[in-house]
């Protein structure tokens, strides 16, 4: 059976471990590269692959491309994504899929009329603690949900923002980051969306404390809802958190028990009591992604690439879609709407 051949657009942190990934899968390859800065500057320098500056050039080079993983700023991975499809091919969207639901539907449009699928990558679905209470939840173990709690305490200072003393490229614009519940933390509004479902009676506040310099969002808000489902929850979260990444934290309170799941990236059971249940014994979490002086979230990308064979396989089916990516990016866009923008201190 033919390998499944893959293109990279973005040749940084992240298209790196992309690379990485689909290159040790045995029934993946990477056949090029494209990114607009120059290969000496990327991630990727030292790579042997084809490399181009413009993504309609790599596409036309390589009509053998079955799949194409967009690594670029979030900005512009629904026009990339767009781009990609109408030429054919599958894509893999890092997060988030856009920045609007409605460039999001675009690309959903898109991807309809070629017939080419959309993976999302939202690799925290992927971790053990993850997988076991999405069970719990999936079983009534816990009966009626009352309450769901969740906490991102993380830091991005200067050495985010400023690296070796210069601003970057696009951490902290509004058009291409778009905000930290888009860069940051739509991974664990993800695990919200996939384990209770939609929101509504959404009140929010946010305040920018310790970024007014580096950026023109918020970096600390407070989120207060209802789950369409049942219950009642709250997102909190913020990115001036001193030195390093504190705490992403799920604490659940149902009608039978309580779990937390924490630890710095939500990868750690910390409490669970359940009436009449004895928890199993989980295999360990991958550590973090680590970008050298910051850290993200699980490093699950080898199974995001497994899933995509497996569909393309026709094995499984996809692990996020685009529908789901699609809500994540919603639920944000209705989050922000209900800002109230407290002082500044």
């Amino acid at each position: 059976m033919n390998k499944i051949s893959f293109g990279i657009i973005g040749c940084g942190y992240i298209g790196k471990r992309h690379a990485e990934t689909v290159a040790s899968h045995p029934d993946c390859e990477v056949v090029a590269l494209c990114d607009i800065l120059p290969k000496t500057t990327s991630q990727l320098a030292t790579s042997p692959l084809p490399y181009y500056n413009k993504v309609s050039e790599m596409l036309e080079a390589h009509p053998e491309l079955e799949v194409v993983c967009i690594c670029t700023p979030n900005g512009i991975h629904a026009e990339q994504a767009i781009e990609v499809l109408q030429s054919g091919k599958h894509v893999v969207i890092e997060k988030p899929m856009g920045l609007s639901r409605a460039n999001c539907e675009e690309v959903i449009h898109t991807a309809l009329t070629a017939g080419k699928q959309v993976f999302c990558v939202m690799q925290n679905r992927y971790s053990p603690p993850a997988q076991w209470i999405r069970q719990v939840l999936d079983d009534k173990i816990l009966g009626k949900i009352l309450l769901v709690q969740i906490n991102c305490y993380w830091n991005r200072d200067d050495r985010y923002y400023f690296p070796d003393g210069v601003k970057h490229a696009w951490h902290g614009d509004e058009t291409l980051d778009g905000g930290i519940l888009y860069t940051q933390f739509s991974h664990f509004i993800d695990m919200m969306y996939w384990l209770f479902g939609d929101i509504s009676n959404i009140k929010s506040q946010s305040a920018n404390y310790k970024h007014q310099h580096s950026t023109p969002f918020p970096d600390t808000g407070m989120v207060q809802f209802e789950f369409n489902e049942g219950g009642m929850g709250c997102f909190n979260y913020s990115t001036a958190v001193w030195d390093k990444n504190f705490e992403s934290s799920l604490t659940i309170l149902g009608e039978k028990g309580t779990v937390k799941i924490g630890g710095q990236y939500m990868d750690q059971v910390e409490y669970c009591h359940i009436e009449n249940y004895k928890m199993p014994e989980l295999s360990p979490s991958n550590p973090a992604n680590d970008y050298g002086t910051y850290k993200g979230s699980a490093n699950n990308h080898h199974q995001v690439i497994q899933n995509v064979v497996d569909v393309l396989r026709g094995k499984k089916s996809i692990t996020t879609n685009a529908l789901e990516g699609m809500k994540v990016v919603e639920m944000i866009e209705r989050m922000e709407a209900e800002f109230i923008q407290l002082p500044k201190i």
